[in-house]
């Protein structure tokens, strides 16, 4: 029997079982939550009635092999009630906390990709390639370079479980972290981590860290906040911001979603059809269109290309018709490091564009809090973009200095 600590559980008197204090048992060091109502849907305009299961994997070596803090995710996504990870009413939860054994991970994945209604799995954790069959194998809490075939699961196990699901049916957003073997074969090779036609995968992945501290599953949490956010966006909207957020935290990372929904091939220009969504108030669908166009710039050009700076633009307008400022002024920060980075002067019209309007926009915040977070971003950007208009730097940190942090 196993007892997290700290947890206050409490014995069952069920052989192998305990219950924890949100009501979830351990079973084989997997934690499982009951099924519970819970309203709400991601990726859908409403919850259905289907019971859904959601798989929170989070799995690293322990140890000087760790490269990836894959665990300090779950907190964030445990924190989000179970319908809402699904996008159904009715839900089960289960977590796999740094498991130790393939076979037992095998098994719950095999369980839960057993239930006939959706499945969300959030995977956090290190892919390894071992050398024999030169396959990406997920490393777990045993794992190490000479073990790696027995102690790891391998990712043709996962696809074999998910492949078989009817399309539709499975999401997988996975956060990973790889060693150089894996790296340079999804250079040659896209399609090393393809799940099959049913699953649909989201990711980041991201080359492991030499040394130093291990990386933190920066991507998989930005999915968790916004899904706590109480936000009920597309996957394609809440990849493309998690990808965003990503980015400036590890340039070099790949980012994985599925093709969108084929569309005509003509050349007909997406922006009239967004821009009357969002006149029109709907702006769930013109958010929802211009994630999906954002989305195919990322997977076509990659987060550092121009065709993705200009989609976090037009994100960053439609923030500011649905009057979210705070949000429209982040995007439009976001666009502007992103075009410098590009190696854009900083008295170029689009960037200097940029800066002006997530300045405007700061000057729209009604929140204090929320601009004084922004505040110190706007500022250090208007050092290096002064823009045209004599004396904005002057006239914003004049305004900073009159609502100073209480």
């Amino acid at each position: 029997m196993r007892s997290e600590p700290g947890t206050g559980a409490a014995t069952t008197g069920v052989t192998g079982v305990t219950v924890g204090p949100r009501g979830g048992a351990f079973v084989n060091d997997v934690r499982v939550e009951p099924r519970t109502g819970a309203t709400g849907a991601t990726g859908t305009t409403g919850a259905t009635a289907a019971v859904g299961t959601a798989v929170l994997l989070a799995a690293a070596p322990a140890g000087r092999g760790r490269a990836m803090d894959a665990a300090s995710v779950l907190p964030v996504l445990a924190a989000v009630p179970p319908g809402v990870l699904t996008g159904t009413t009715t839900a089960t939860v289960v977590e796999l906390a740094d498991p130790l054994d393939p076979q037992t991970v095998l098994t719950r994945l095999r369980a839960a990709a057993g239930s006939p209604g959706p499945l969300v799995l959030c995977l956090a954790g290190q892919l390894h390639l071992d050398r024999r069959q030169h396959l990406p194998h997920l490393a777990l809490a045993r794992t190490t370079p000479a073990t790696l075939r027995y102690t790891a699961l391998p990712w043709h196990w996962l696809a074999g479980e998910l492949g078989v699901r009817a399309p539709g049916t499975t999401t997988v957003v996975a956060d990973l972290a790889v060693d150089p073997d894996v790296w340079e074969r999804l250079g040659t090779a896209p399609d090393l981590l393809n799940l099959g036609p049913g699953p649909l995968l989201y990711g980041r992945v991201t080359p492991a860290p030499r040394r130093g501290e291990p990386m933190a599953p920066d991507y998989l949490r930005s999915w968790a906040e916004l899904w706590r956010s109480g936000a009920r966006l597309p996957h394609a909207t809440l990849h493309a911001e998690s990808a965003a957020h990503a980015a400036s935290a590890t340039p070099e990372s790949l980012f994985l979603a599925p093709a969108p929904t084929p569309v005509p091939v003509v050349t007909q220009d997406p922006h009239p059809a967004i821009l009357a969504a969002a006149m029109a108030g709907r702006h769930g669908e013109a958010a929802a269109m211009a994630a999906a166009w954002e989305s195919e710039a990322l997977r076509r050009h990659g987060p550092r290309s121009a065709e993705s700076v200009h989609w976090t633009e037009v994100r960053a307008d439609l923030a500011r018709l649905s009057g979210e400022p705070a949000r429209s002024c982040e995007l439009w920060l976001t666009a502007a490091e992103a075009r410098l980075g590009l190696g854009q002067r900083t008295d170029d019209p689009d960037v200097e564009g940029a800066v002006d309007r997530a300045h405007h926009q700061w000057g729209e915040i009604a929140d204090p809090a929320r601009a004084r977070a922004l505040g110190p971003l706007l500022v250090t950007l208007r050092q290096r973009v002064p823009g045209r208009r004599p004396g904005a730097l002057a006239a914003l940190t004049r305004r900073m200095a009159e609502h100073p942090a209480p």
